[in-house]
């Protein structure tokens, strides 16, 4: 090849990575603009996505973001369950990202039909699945959120094996998850929720699962009082919202089971305890040892 083909040929290389360069440099610019306004519908999402390190991309959350305490102080957008578009689209977000819990899917479509970036994750089944979820959301993220979601998923995956390994095989207490909201909500809760994958994994056993309950139900003196459960977890807002432990105890059917007689109540933080998120070992370790199924 002669010294002037050669010097072409250079040329057209150098060219052709320069094109290369720009059209990475773009998709970059593009990534980094997809996230510069990012609306979270789901608090447990909120969670890691500052645990991730993107909180300052946040402008705007429902009003279950309740972790970490800088996330109370963004704009609200309304409840995660039952969201409408408009404080959405007021917040001007080039991304929206939530769970299948966000809705109602009127809502979702909606915002989906007029060209807004909605990203809906799916729920993990069960604590084996939160590193999964950690990376999903780094992933979609992007950027340095990606690399970190590795870590971090290994980290919280790693301590929540740790925490399964304390629990021994004794008798299995029976545990009863209850979900209060005041005197107008008072569900017990059953297969599929977060707090029966919690209570599995901390040696317990679901009495609402054993009752055929999925998800959630409602709450009847009988049937509680049938259940007999040793124990009765419930939420911190939910435990306040009836008068604490003592309102829990003269809601009918409670103070008749062995968990009333015998004031076994314990309540946990909502969004740590169902959020299936960084958080999710703390929460496992304490239930652990408030069922007593740990290593003595």
């Amino acid at each position: 090849m002669s010294a002037s083909a050669r010097r072409r040929a250079a040329r057209l290389l150098a060219t052709a990575i320069a094109a290369v360069a720009a059209l990475a440099g773009a998709a970059t610019t593009a990534s980094a603009a997809q996230t510069d306004r990012i609306v979270s519908l789901n608090g447990d999402i909120t969670e890691v996505i500052y645990a991730l390190g993107y909180g300052g991309r946040l402008v705007g959350v429902d009003v279950s973001a309740t972790y970490p305490p800088e996330a109370s102080r963004l704009p609200k957008i309304g409840y995660q369950r039952t969201l409408s578009a408009e404080p959405i689209l007021a917040l001007r977000p080039t991304m929206i990202v939530g769970s299948p819990l966000a809705g109602p899917p009127a809502v979702i479509e909606q915002l989906e039909a007029i060209g807004q970036n909605v990203r809906i994750l799916p729920e993990p089944r069960g604590l084996n699945e939160v590193g999964l979820k950690i990376r999903r959301i780094g992933k979609l993220l992007g950027g340095r959120a990606a690399a970190r979601s590795r870590v971090l998923a290994r980290s919280v995956q790693r301590q929540i094996n740790n925490a399964k390994r304390r629990v021994v095989a004794r008798k299995k207490p029976r545990v009863a998850f209850l979900y209060l909201r005041g005197t107008r909500v008072q569900q017990i809760a059953g297969a599929g929720s977060g707090g029966d994958a919690m209570i599995s994994a901390a040696g317990g056993i679901d009495v609402g699962r054993q009752a055929g309950i999925t998800g959630y139900r409602q709450l009847t003196p009988e049937g509680l009082v049938q259940m007999k459960p040793d124990v009765i977890v419930t939420l911190t807002a939910g435990l306040q919202s009836v008068g604490g432990v003592q309102g829990l105890l003269q809601i009918p059917g409670v103070a008749q089971t062995p968990a009333g007689r015998d004031g076994r109540i314990l309540s946990f933080d909502d969004q740590e305890f169902l959020g299936l998120g960084p958080r999710a070992p703390r929460a496992l370790r304490a239930l652990i040892r408030g069922l007593g199924t740990d290593k003595r």
